[in-house]
């Protein structure tokens, strides 16, 4: 590979139309079910037109341009045009709320947006009388937007349109700009995830990015003619990593899908061979495999449950940096042939050859999971402000309880470590942020010495692996002194069909609880299948069989835990945790400070002596309307894994015998 140390983002497109030309494909999206493509010299025309209708529109060196909507090329069009005129781009994500959009529009100074569809420009325009420095609203899709009258809209085609006619009058100046770039300008604002209070823009240049490009490619290459599906939200660094700073400096095609709802049948089309995901769409999918199995039938049931031992048996081996038998490779390819083969298939995975996690911990249950399948997957480390990651596991090098070594040119290190070793995970490369946005507090707090502290707690074990164990502040201490990661509970209890998000407590408490959430798509089918009726997702989370349902899974963990961080009282939640509610960051993390106000009375209740707490909360939608919502919360004991055993054989016998 070629030296292209140095160069801005925008320069490796213009390098790659060069090279690629109309042969070869640099991105394609599905719209109304069929792919359409965009060669490498189509990607690069489209982004030269746009930057020069920018610069038209008064759009220079410094200057801010906000992106927010879906995946769509014009995405990486309108980001890397601002790019090539030294203006600096950041994303909002499309699902945030009016005061969302405000903040960042306003903190980053944003000049220009770049609103996707009708929907995302009636939040800019709500707003509006709050963005005093907004000057143009550019829309990409102009369905319903033909009775708007504002003189700040522009049609994305029309700045094209004025980006060719500016050329004509001033020919090469596209070609000036270019030049006049260098790699330490930034490139980006990346604002973080927020889970401590309002999202911190972090400044990312063009060797920031490219670096860790790079470095990552080197340990966990990829190749010119792979596929990449981009469904993940671009204004997240993880994506941010892939469809944009890999793609251009390796060459390969980024896939968008139709719509959102579509990312898992397009991601089954395209069958890509690279695929990074946080751990929730991980989680998803092992959750839909174990309820399409649960609804198989007796014979693919059958078969499916003697494949799986197999399969976590040959996954331990790799783990362990084991040869296996011959007499479980066998068994193993037997099984490959019934079971996994189609059911990678099934899940789009025939040709993945690069998958990797990062954005949070992934459940050690969950990491076996896709290794049985044959899935190699690997745990990614980092942070939006050292460009998205620091840590990888390498190929036969995997332990589900780490995040891997370092990279090339970073290093880690562990600050004010304990006598166990542990403390916090300090690191520096190449990659790292300039600072964060008009933080220079924040700045000075995070970046010390050249070295990025995180805020998370970990220690790197005898083989070099970082071992991340979980943020500094959420890690909790009961009374009686024993420590426990919530996280890491939390991670376990999700590796279950029937639950999507759960909360666990116990800090200078007496014992650990949680607040769960069920799945439900997933327990909603559960229900029907045994005739249980419900109405909504609050009727269903109280029902006392899925109560049961719950506790099973919750004695499940608690037979994996110390016996002091056993989980000992739970409650299903009324609702869903939502971003829109401000208990999620839009990444999907949880939001513990905000939980632990909110839902204070509950939190009460799983440590005072009541079995049923009446409930009356407000629930806010996505139009901003309200309602109250009145209901009884019931709070399960869970029993000890041993004497759960004994009163469930009880249950059995009692059912069997009607006695």
């Amino acid at each position: 590979m070629e030296n292209i140390d140095g160069t801005p983002l925008p320069t490796l497109l213009k390098r790659n139309a060069h090279r690629y030309g109309n042969q070869r494909v640099a991105l394609r999206e599905k719209e109304f079910g069929i792919w359409q493509s965009v060669t490498w010299q189509e990607y690069y025309e489209h982004v030269k037109n746009f930057a020069l209708g920018l610069q038209a529109l008064g759009l220079g060196k410094d200057d801010k341009l906000a992106v927010i909507g879906d995946n769509r090329p014009e995405w990486l069009y309108a980001e890397l045009a601002a790019q090539s005129l030294g203006a600096v781009p950041l994303g909002i994500y499309q699902d945030s709320i009016l005061t969302e959009v405000a903040y960042i529009i306003n903190h980053s100074e944003a000049r220009i947006v770049v609103a996707e569809d009708q929907e995302q420009v009636d939040k800019v325009l709500e707003m509006a009388d709050e963005l005093t420095g907004l000057e143009k609203i550019i829309y990409t899709d102009k369905k319903g937007m033909r009775r708007y009258d504002d003189s700040r809209l522009v049609y994305f085609p029309e700045v094209q349109e004025l980006g060719r006619e500016y050329e004509r009058d001033r020919p090469g100046e596209f070609d000036q700009s270019l030049a006049a770039l260098k790699d330490t300008d930034v490139a980006l604002i990346s604002y973080t995830s927020g889970t401590t209070g309002f999202p911190k823009g972090s400044l990312l240049t063009h060797r920031n990015m490219l670096r860790m490009a790079l470095n990552l490619h080197a340990v966990d290459p990829k190749r010119e003619d792979d596929e990449f599906v981009s469904f993940l939200p671009l204004p997240w660094i993880g994506e941010q990593m892939m469809a944009v700073s890999s793609a251009l400096a390796i060459g390969f095609t980024v896939n968008f899908p139709e719509e959102p709802e579509t990312a898992t049948a397009d991601l089954y089309e395209i069958g890509p061979h690279v695929m990074f995901s946080p751990p929730r769409v991980w989680e998803g999918l092992s959750r839909s495999v174990m309820v399409k199995h649960l609804d198989a039938s007796w014979s693919k049931r059958f078969v499916y449950r003697l494949a799986m031992p197999v399969g976590y048996r040959i996954a331990d081996f790799k783990f362990a940096q084991q040869k296996p038998p011959l007499n479980w490779r066998l068994l193993y390819g037997l099984m490959y042939l019934l079971v996994f083969r189609s059911l990678k298939d099934r899940l789009g995975f025939s040709r993945l050859r690069s998958a990797s996690t990062g954005g949070a911990a992934l459940g050690p249950d969950v990491f076996r999971f896709f290794h049985a399948l044959g899935v190699n997957l690997k745990q990614i480390y980092g942070q939006t402000e050292i460009s998205g990651i620091s840590c990888i596991h390498r190929d036969g090098d995997i332990d589900f309880d780490s995040v891997g070594k370092p990279i090339p040119e970073t290093e880690i290190r562990i600050d004010n470590a304990d006598p166990s070793g542990v403390g916090e995970i300090v690191s520096r490369s190449p990659a790292l942020f300039q600072g964060y946005h008009k933080d220079p507090e924040a700045t000075r707090a995070t970046l010390i010495d050249g070295w990025l502290h995180s805020g998370d707690a970990g220690y790197i074990n005898e083989a070099g692996h970082l071992i991340c164990i979980d943020r500094i502040s959420d890690l909790m201490r009961l009374e009686g002194g024993t420590q426990f990661s919530p996280m890491y509970i939390e991670n376990k209890l999700k590796f279950c069909p029937y639950i999507v998000e759960s909360v666990v407590l116990g800090h200078q408490q007496p014992y650990v609880t949680a607040m769960i959430c069920i799945d439900f798509k997933h327990t909603g089918k559960w229900a029907e299948d045994r005739r249980i009726s419900y109405t909504t997702y609050t009727d269903l989370a109280a029902k006392p069989e899925v109560y049961d349902l719950i506790e099973r899974e919750v004695v499940r963990v608690n037979r994996s835990l110390p016996e002091g961080a056993r989980i000992k009282k739970f409650l299903l939640l009324y609702k869903e945790l939502d971003p829109d509610d401000e208990e999620l960051t839009r990444t999907k993390k949880v939001r513990r400070k905000f939980i632990s106000e909110k839902y204070a009375k509950e939190i009460a209740g799983l440590y005072g002596d009541r079995e049923a707490l009446d409930i009356e909360s407000v629930i806010r939608y996505q139009d901003g309307k309200t309602a109250t919502l009145r209901t009884t919360l019931q709070v399960r004991t869970v029993l000890p894994p041993e004497e759960y055993a004994a009163a469930d054989r009880v249950s059995w016998l009692k059912r069997v015998f009607g006695r």
